[in-house]
Parts: structure tokens; sequence; C-alpha cells
């Protein structure tokens, strides 16, 4: 079994290559990380085939300004350049093609001429189901936004069509790819891993209660109603720690609530964000649309219980009630309630907590993802 995997930066897709290396799986890993980068990642270098150039394309265009962007958006010819380009790079024994969605069509179409299989990775919800909810969320504020490039949005239809096989990170993806009248036949579901060597615990060096959010600052991750809860409850001995890059969406709403309790504490590399989050007394993700957040995996192999909303894609490896707390998005009272339970209930966290770290050990490693992968690679071959 020969598989090929094309993705424009890294998301999971380096994981899962590194897993079906170590398994003797992968084919070629097609990325637009620059080599030195990718090896980091324990992929050897004659398995890589770097197109850097769309790397620097990509993080050029992803700076651009809002009211740049609402001119000239960038985003469908970025994904579109990097597509073809791949496209010649695929092997001709390939058994497997698997391509990040948006940025597979011309891949999957040369890979199915050469007698692969073809699977598209969709790390989000159904592309129309992401479109008209953050289109909701922006109009409920008042924001001018460009969610997605329309030629982007269908070119993604393209793939879910043409592809053979859509792999999704959670339930929560699979019902809204169902509604849209995809067959069910068609959906691979499998939740994202954690790496436990780089995610773990370390003692938290205070008696500070902290709310620790990680991932960009920005509307689609519910930051505006995580502020808004945390600024309401006005907790004596707690503090509100935002980890991830400040957008320009968010700005206003960080000066709306500016405290000192309240502290943007940037970016850290992943081999060090386990000290960040070991320092938390609850992890919160407030998202409005995720397809399975990596960070409630991270937070949680560091011992952190959660309050996750239903649309993180956490239902997957969140047992409400007994790893953290499930609530509606948009739900600021709910929000709140759940803090204010871990502000006063000590055991509560220490137990959960200690119960989310065990459930992430038990079967939401990347090695438990390639497993559960490999199983539905090697079900697609023999069917073929």
């Amino acid at each position: 079994m020969k598989i090929t995997i094309s993705v424009l930066g890294r998301f999971h897709f380096f994981h899962l290559a590194r897993e079906l290396q170590g398994r003797g799986y992968l084919n070629r890993l097609i990325t637009s990380y620059p080599v030195f980068e990718t090896v980091k990642y324990g992929i050897k270098k004659k398995y890589i085939k770097s197109l850097v150039f769309h790397e620097i394309n990509n993080r050029i265009s992803i700076r651009f300004p809002n009211f740049i962007r609402s001119i000239v958006n960038p985003q469908y010819q970025v994904f579109e350049l990097f597509d073809h380009h791949a496209s010649w790079h695929i092997p001709g024994n390939t058994d497997i093609f698997v391509g990040m969605s948006s940025g597979a069509l011309h891949s999957l179409r040369r890979a199915k001429q050469r007698g692969a299989r073809t699977v598209v990775e969709r790390g989000s919800t159904h592309m129309l189901h992401q479109r008209q909810l953050l289109t909701e969320e922006y109009d409920r504020l008042g924001i001018k936004a460009v969610i997605v490039h329309p030629k982007v949005v269908a070119k993604e239809l393209a793939e879910y069509q043409e592809t053979d096989f859509i792999s999704l990170p959670s339930q929560y993806v699979k019902r809204t790819f169902l509604e849209y009248g995809i067959p069910e036949n068609k959906l691979i579901q499998n939740p994202y891993g954690v790496n436990l060597t780089n995610f773990y615990p370390v003692p938290k060096e205070d008696r500070i209660f902290r709310v620790i959010h990680c991932g960009n600052l920005s509307i689609r991750k519910g930051v505006h109603y995580l502020l808004q809860a945390f600024s309401e409850l006005k907790l004596p001995n707690a503090e509100l720690w935002l980890i991830g890059d400040v957008t320009e969406e968010i700005s206003p709403f960080l000066k709306k609530y500016s405290s000192d309790s309240i502290i943007l504490k940037g970016t850290f590399p992943e081999r060090e964000l386990h000290r960040i989050l070991s320092q938390g007394s609850v992890f919160c993700l407030a998202s409005i649309e995720e397809g399975l957040a990596m960070v409630q995996a991270m937070a949680m192999a560091c011992g952190l219980p959660v309050i996750i909303t239903t649309n993180t894609g956490g239902e997957d490896i969140v047992r409400d009630g007994v790893d953290g707390f499930i609530v509606p998005i948009r739900d600021v009272e709910a929000l709140k309630e759940k803090m204010q339970y871990f502000y006063e209930q000590e055991e509560a966290r220490r137990s959960m907590g200690e119960s989310a770290l065990q459930r992430v050990k038990a079967g939401f490693t990347w090695k438990d993802y390639a497993d559960r992968m490999i199983n539905h690679y090697q079900k697609i071959l023999a069917a073929r």
C-alpha cells in the first residue's frame, strides 16, 4: 500500500505522514513547508517534495488587512497554484492519494487518471455550513468580512463530488455533510490525536484560578463570547490567558473588555506549549465553528478539564460532565456557569482534569489516529 499526501502547510498531515512512514506506507509527502522544517516532524527527506514558494505566497496573503482582502482576495489563487503544482508530483505507483480540501481538485483528478483511489481531508464542517454559520455571526456583530472566496467554495464542492472518499475529524462535521446530501458511505470519520511526547502536565506554579484559551483570537473561535463571560464574572484572584495571534476583527473586543486579569500571551512553539497550558485551571474554547480543534486534546493531555462548545468537534473526545463540559455556541451564561463551577469546585477541577488526561492517553494519540486511518485505507483498497 503506497500513500501520497498533498497539503498546503502542515495541519495534522505531518503526523499522519510520520506514522505511515513508520509502517512502510508513505509514498510521498507533497507540502509547501521547506524540507528543513518538515524533517523536524520525523519525516525522512527522501519522502518529501517541498514546494516552498507556495508557503511564502500563502503567508504573505493571509497577512493582508481586511480592507485589502475585500478588494483583492488572493485565497483562491493560493490554493489553485499549489494544487496545479502538486498534481505534477504525484508518483505513478500511488495506491491512495490524500489531499487537503480546497487544494486537491486537480491533484485528485490526476491521481485518478493514474489508477489511485482518492481521499479529500476536510478539517472543518461542510463548506456551505461553515460559510452560512460564519456569515450569520458576522452579521450579528455588524462586521463586514470576506468569509471565503466564491471560487474556493465552488472548488470544494467539486472535490466533494469527484473524490472517492472524504475524511472528517468529528461527528459534528459528519452531520453537516449528511445534511448537505453527501452519502454516508463516502465519509470517513476519524478524530485527531495528540503527541504525548510534547504534551504532558507539569506542576502549576501558583494558586491563581486561570482560564486558558489557545488558538487564533478571532470571531470564528468565539473569543468575543469568552471575553464577555469572563469579564462579567469578576472572579477574585482569577485570570484569562489568551494564547494565539490577535486578528484584526477581535481587537475592538479586546479593547472593550480590557483588564489586568485578561492577558495576551502571544504564540509559543509546540514543544513549549505544555508549560503554558499546565499553568491553567481550566481550558475553554468557545468556538462558533471548528472541525475538531486539536488544542482540546493538547489541553487534556496537560491535565486540564475543558469547557467547549458543541461546534468545536470536541464531543468525539470529551465526555460531558466527565472530562469537562460541552455548552451551546453563543451562550455567555452557560460559559459563566461552568467557569464559576470550576472556580468553586477545586476537587472537580482535579478529578475531571485527571479524567481528561487518561481519556486522551487511552485512544487519542497520533498512533491511534493512524491505526484507525490505515484500517480505512486497507478497506478502500480491498473494496477496489
